[in-house]
Parts: C-alpha cells; structure tokens; sequence
C-alpha cells in the first residue's frame, strides 16, 4: 500500500489543475513527505464551488477492523468499493482528489530491508492527483487526543502497472493526469467515475528516488 507520498508543487498549480474555486489552505508548504495520519491539501465539491482544503489521511476502518482496539489510526487505501463500508462514500458529496508529485513503496532488497523508493510521472515530478474519497468524522484517533472530530481522506487504489508491480505487486494508487480525468472523478456518477479505477500505463512513471523518505528534489 501507498503510505507516503509528496506534493512539492504550489497551491496555485494545484488550483489551476484542480479548478478549485476557493482556498482554506492559508499559506501552504512544499510536504515532501506526507504519512498517514497527518493533515494534508485535497479538493472537494463544496457549496461555494470547487475546495482546496486541508484534511487528515486515513478514513474510518471497518467495524471488523476495530474489535479489541481503543483508537481508529485510519485507512489509507481503498480497493474494494462494492464493499457497503466504503460504497456509501461515493457520491459526488464524498469524492475528493488529492494533489501530489510523487508516491513510495517499498522495495524489497536482498538483505532483507525495504527502504523507499519513489514514483512520479517524470523526474520534474508534475503535479497529478489521485482518486480520493473524504468524510467529517468523531472518533478516536490517538488514545492522548481523545474523541475529535476531523475531515479524513484516502484514495482509491487498483492493481498495479509493469513499474510499479514489480516491486509493489499487490496495488498502486488510482491516478488522475488530466483536468478531464480530475473533472470526471468529481462531478460524474460513480459507475461512470469508477472506470478511472485502473492502472496507469506501463510507462506512465518513472524511478525518481530511493532510500529516502522525503522526495522534496523538484518544486
């Protein structure tokens, strides 16, 4: 699963792919290395128009999930959307896209470690985005910050492309390169915007690091 990705580029860029109308962000700063949990940029359908606003990475888990646990960290990727659990959140309401320049897995080395290693659609890292979903939620995150109440995120995952699969081989992101595929994702019905549920081409990415778990190299 992708559980660390950047987005270095401006939030006037993200705008402008995005079409985001209006901007909650404040001044936003290149994330180099953006992990799960913590507050990061995503667009939304909003009442005053199209949003870039900031929310916390991971959607609520599955009852299933949470049995004998005090606290709910979240889920990051989602795969199955025909699961009910995931399905009431695909409604054009619920359905976000979020802004980055490259993505990590991990790469399973011969000696046993698995450091990073960093994808994006060229070695200027351009900005694209991913196939997201958002909720507000109150729940317990972290057993010291108590019940709180957050807008979470994940993003859709599918299985992977020839790059990516051969050092993840399970899945990769859902990946949006175009402001028509950004546009489809978020204004479409979900049996039309699920068809971006896919790979992207076998030579859509390229290796821009390894072995770091910030990829803060273009802006």
């Amino acid at each position: 699963m992708c559980n660390l990705y950047a987005v270095t580029k401006g939030q006037q860029a993200i705008r402008e792919l995005t079409r985001a109308m209006t901007d909650s962000t404040g001044n936003l700063p290149p994330m180099p290395g953006i992990f799960p949990d913590y507050p990061a940029p995503v667009v939304r359908n909003h009442e005053g128009g199209r949003q870039l606003t900031l929310a916390r990475w991971g959607m609520p888990s599955p009852a299933f999930a949470l049995k004998g646990r005090n606290s709910d960290p979240g889920v990051t990727n989602v795969r199955n959307v025909a699961s009910p659990h995931w399905r009431r959140w695909l409604g054009v309401e619920s359905r976000c896209v979020v802004p980055f320049t490259s993505f990590s897995e991990n790469e399973q080395l011969a000696d046993g470690t698995r450091p990073p290693i960093w994808f994006a659609l060229d070695e200027s890292r351009p900005l694209a985005c991913f196939a997201g979903i958002w909720t507000r939620w109150t729940s317990v995150r972290k057993v010291r910050e108590g019940e709180t109440t957050n807008d979470l995120f994940a993003f859709l995952t599918t299985g992977p492309n020839a790059l990516v699969g051969a050092y993840h081989p399970k899945a990769m992101p859902v990946i949006l390169t175009t402001a028509e595929e950004i546009e489809l994702w978020l204004t479409a019905p979900a049996s039309e915007a699920l068809v971006l549920q896919r790979p992207l081409a076998d030579d859509a990415l390229v290796v821009v690091a390894r072995g770091q778990k910030q990829d803060g190299q273009a802006t």
